[in-house]
């Protein structure tokens, strides 16, 4: 069945746009065909139930972004060399993110303590989750989010997703959740302090302040109150620690800890993970935490090595596999836990900042 619209010979015009392509004029041809897409979109959007005058709220100005789909089509692929662990933390680190994540947890030590209390997972985790999405609220997007997201759908390789997503932006503007005007966060359709998808907005969204809404953009406490639901639900063991840094005892035979079973959710990051056993097991293997201390006996770990055997372990619980769940990827996940674990130390504070954990490959196994 041949296309309905001209997609792969406008994707293409748009990837061989200028680096800036954001301020690239869009042919006639090109915005023809947008407009087409956007009204067969209204038609089957509202056969799924959403409301006409939703539509026309929340898709008022809403433009074709050339930049979105040049970002989109630009993000690494499979085939991109891998990067190792301690290069993507130091990246994560740098400059004030420990110094800085530090204060706001001191400054946000209530609050955070409160979505800790809801939620049951720690505040420093919530904090991690902050400082790593968008430096503690400092880095929130500016593009038009109904924008980006219509462009992603309409541009087609994961069109699924974005029609979902922006199914989900029309209904958080119809129902008067969110001010159309608001509606600003990343070219890829994420947005607030959280950087939720819209459908994790609708989903985990909590109102901290108590006054009606759920604000991503500027209301800490619902900031807070969301992560801690979203990780909550995602798995995190109330009263369960996340894990920590081991070393590998010498002749570790790992085949003997391989999982039984693949993953069938987070697929790749969770396939890098042994079976989970009880940490006294792990502890009896003679393991041997770093900066960390064992859990109660029957709390079940996986061990995992992110840059492969004999280039720095870990030790995890079940509450470190709900961070894979706001982001499918070890490095992700260990980068956040491993903030929490620095910015919560006892005395950290602005005039005594403490150091990006070390997670050298040639430290010793």
């Amino acid at each position: 069945m041949p296309a309905r619209f001209p997609l792969l010979a406008l994707a293409v015009a748009l990837v061989a746009a200028p680096v800036r392509a954001d301020e690239t004029p869009v042919s006639p041809q090109q915005q023809a065909a947008f407009a087409d897409w956007l009204n067969l979109y209204r038609a089957e959007a509202t056969a799924r139930g959403l409301k006409p005058e939703w539509l026309d709220a929340a898709l008022s100005d809403v433009k074709l972004v050339p930049r979105v789909i040049g970002a989109d089509r630009n993000q690494p692929g499979g085939s991109a060399k891998p990067i190792r662990f301690p290069d993507y933390l130091a990246s994560k680190f740098r400059g004030d993110r420990i110094p800085h994540g530090q204060r706001q947890f001191a400054a946000n030590r209530d609050l955070l303590a409160q979505a800790e209390t809801a939620s049951g997972v720690p505040a420093a985790v919530i904090a991690a989750i902050w400082g790593i999405e968008t430096s503690y609220g400092r880095v929130l997007g500016r593009y038009d989010l109904p924008s980006a997201l219509a462009t992603l759908a309409f541009d087609g390789r994961r069109r699924d997703l974005f029609t979902r997503e922006l199914d989900a932006a029309v209904q958080m503007v119809g129902e008067g959740r969110v001010a159309r005007e608001a509606m600003k966060g990343s070219w890829a359709g994420a947005f607030g302090q959280t950087q939720f998808l819209p459908s994790s907005y609708l989903a985990y969204g909590r109102d901290g302040d108590g006054d009606g809404k759920v604000d991503l953009w500027g209301s800490q406490p619902d900031v807070f109150a969301s992560i801690g639901h979203y990780l909550a639900k995602s798995g995190w063991q109330p009263g369960e620690a996340w894990g920590f840094r081991t070393l590998v005892p010498d002749g570790f035979d790992r085949s003997a800890v391989a999982a039984a079973e693949p993953p069938t959710r987070c697929i790749t990051p969770l396939s890098r993970h042994s079976a989970l056993k009880p940490a006294r097991e792990w502890r009896a293997a003679g393991f041997t935490p770093v900066n960390g201390s064992w859990p109660a006996d029957d709390v079940v770990m996986s061990l995992i090595e992110p840059d492969g055997a004999g280039q720095g372990a870990y030790l995890v619980t079940r509450s470190y596999r709900a961070v894979l769940g706001y982001n499918c990827s070890n490095l992700y996940a260990l980068s956040v836990t491993l903030l929490a674990d620095a910015i919560s130390l006892a005395g950290a504070a602005a005039s005594a900042p403490v150091a990006a954990p070390v997670v050298a490959a040639s430290s010793p196994q």
